[in-house]
């Protein structure tokens, strides 16, 4: 039984998001899934455009959770720096983008540090919208794409 951590700020929650967790889901299958979620100041932190609080967004990433992959109780940890508990508790899998891949083989040398195994790390390919760009938070928040990438008129 395997256990697989995932992370993000999920907010707007997308189509890219929910590869991610259908991915964790999938590796985690009879194990665990913990799903970190950012705390509000990392969230905002380096971040031009506006984003939901924690709790707000917990509850929106509990509903999809439930809707797309029938899980009631998902366990989701707030997490407030890049690694969060990755870096000490016992895991099997990390799941994450092209994009945070950087960050994941860097917590896999802070891992061997620690003299945790590394983690096998699980990269998602990026989900596209209908113009062939990927699907972001940044392009749905901006009103350029809806969430599953359809692009929006104005």
């Amino acid at each position: 039984m395997a256990r697989v951590a995932v992370g993000g700020t999920f907010d707007p929650i997308h189509d890219g998001h929910i590869a991610l967790l259908r991915r964790a889901f999938t590796l985690g299958e009879g194990g665990d899934v913990v799903i970190g979620l950012t705390s509000d100041e990392m969230a905002r932190g380096s971040r031009t455009r506006p984003v939901r609080d924690f709790e707000t967004r917990e509850k929106n990433l509990r509903g999809i959770v439930l809707r797309c992959f029938g899980i009631k109780e998902a366990c989701i940890t707030k997490i407030i720096d890049q690694c969060g508990p990755s870096i000490y508790e016992d895991f099997d899998f990390i799941v994450v983008s092209p994009e945070t891949l950087p960050m994941a083989e860097k917590i896999n040398r802070l891992r061997g540090k620690r003299n945790l195994l590394p983690m096998q790390i699980s990269v998602i390919e990026y989900q596209l919208a209908q113009d062939r760009v990927r699907i972001s938070s940044t392009r749905v928040s901006e009103g350029k794409i809806d969430r599953h990438g359809k692009i929006l008129i104005r």
